[in-house]
């Protein structure tokens, strides 16, 4: 705690992000080149990164996913909640189900670093990110199994491993452009 209090300083705020920085001076005008966009207003950029965990209808659980997801985003989530009601699932309509945090500027930057360089590499058996998951207009889809592979999980504290999904937006028109973007800034996609 005592760490993260120095790192923002007395604002409150992070210092500037590492990835934004690599963002300007190498993927922008690599882009550019490769795209020949006429301008730097077309080139795609990261608009915002959305972290989802799902944990059903218990409420100590969902304490802790918020807990866990917290430590990991660095902002405080929001319960979702629950739209119609399954009887498999024991789900009615209005419970919350689980938790989500929507990461944007600096913060978003700060995660995508940090799942690049970080927790992706300690994922066992990891061979790269599948290049399928685009959406059609530049936004990457993942999911985790759980949620250990980042660092700021104590392995003591935690009470039940689960999973997260991790959704990528970009600014980019197509997945060509948001494929490029992406492993321009570090994410690690297979290739097919």
């Amino acid at each position: 705690m005592a760490k993260e209090t120095k790192e923002r300083g007395t604002q409150g705020k992070l210092p500037p992000a590492r990835l934004r920085r690599v963002y300007k001076e190498h993927v922008v005008p690599a882009l550019m080149e490769q795209f020949k966009f006429s301008t730097v207003m077309e080139v795609p950029r990261l608009e915002k990164v959305v972290v989802n965990m799902g944990t059903g209808y218990e409420e100590k659980e969902l304490d802790n996913a918020m807990r866990d997801m917290q430590t990991v985003t660095g902002q405080k989530p929001v319960t979702t909640i629950a739209r119609k009601s399954v009887s498999n699932f024991k789900i009615r309509e209005g419970m919350k189900v689980g938790c989500r945090v929507t990461l944007r500027g600096d913060q978003a930057y700060h995660f995508l670093d940090k799942l690049a360089t970080v927790a992706l590499p300690r994922i066992r058996d990891f061979q790269g990110l599948s290049p399928k998951s685009f959406d059609g207009r530049g936004n990457y889809s993942l999911g985790l199994k759980e949620q250990l592979v980042f660092p700021e999980i104590d392995y003591d504290s935690f009470d039940k491993i689960r999973g997260m999904d991790i959704t990528i937006c970009t600014t980019a028109k197509n997945d060509e452009e948001g494929r490029a973007f992406l492993k321009l800034m570090g994410m690690p996609l297979r290739e097919r």
